[in-house]
């Protein structure tokens, strides 16, 4: 088994990704999902907490070994950054969905240097707006970006296109075509509903 299948299993065992394709969730935005995604679940599993932690300290000390800093999106990539921060030995700031309307009116919460080179992490990566966001206001602290760090992809073709028009690295520990087919070995969907999952993620809008 591949690391981003270890994590796969992990996450479909203990509930942090859910596949329902006869019976889809109702996302905020509206949009109706056969899989969803709760990488909070794995702040409360010792195991798997360690397991997402060991593969992103990995990942990112071969693929982004100039890193300066580490920087959580809130709320669910901030834990995650901090434990990163923590075993790379670098500091770590987090980034608001905006700016606060009170005190200094931060955006960025931590102290962030002009052109530090910072990695951004994320939960769960689906049309990557609220990433993107949070590269935006690092960026607007004269930050130099590297990429952004998930744990997840669901693998819409809108993010991809929205991270190569940025020219923006993402890196995933694991993703839609993994995890459909760890599901299957699984027996947590049969095969009648691959086509579904597939036809989701190539269209997420069309179920609205």
């Amino acid at each position: 088994m591949t690391d981003r299948e270890l994590l796969a299993y992990t996450l479909l065992q203990i509930g942090a990704i859910s596949l329902r394709p006869q019976e889809p969730f109702l996302w905020t935005s509206g949009i109706q999902s056969p899989i969803y995604c709760d990488n909070r679940l794995t702040l409360s599993h010792v195991i798997a907490r360690r397991l997402v932690i060991d593969s992103f300290v990995a990942r990112i000390s071969e693929q982004f070994p100039q890193i300066e800093c580490v920087a959580g999106t809130a709320t669910a990539g901030i834990p995650h950054a901090a434990w990163i921060a923590e075993r790379l030995g670098l500091p770590m700031v987090y980034v608001r969905n905006s700016a606060k309307s009170h005190g200094k009116q931060n955006q960025v919460e931590g102290r962030l240097l002009a052109s530090q080179k910072v990695l951004v992490i994320e939960d769960t990566i689906s049309t990557g707006g609220s990433s993107l966001a949070a590269v935006a206001a690092l960026e607007q602290e004269c930050a130099h970006v590297l990429g952004v760090a998930a744990i997840f992809n669901y693998g819409f073709a809108s993010a991809a296109e929205a991270f190569a028009k940025k020219n923006l690295p993402l890196l995933s520990l694991t993703d839609f075509a993994t995890l459909i087919q760890v599901a299957l070995r699984m027996q947590r969907i049969e095969e009648g509903d691959v086509e579904a999952l597939e036809q989701f993620v190539q269209n997420p809008y069309g179920r609205t």
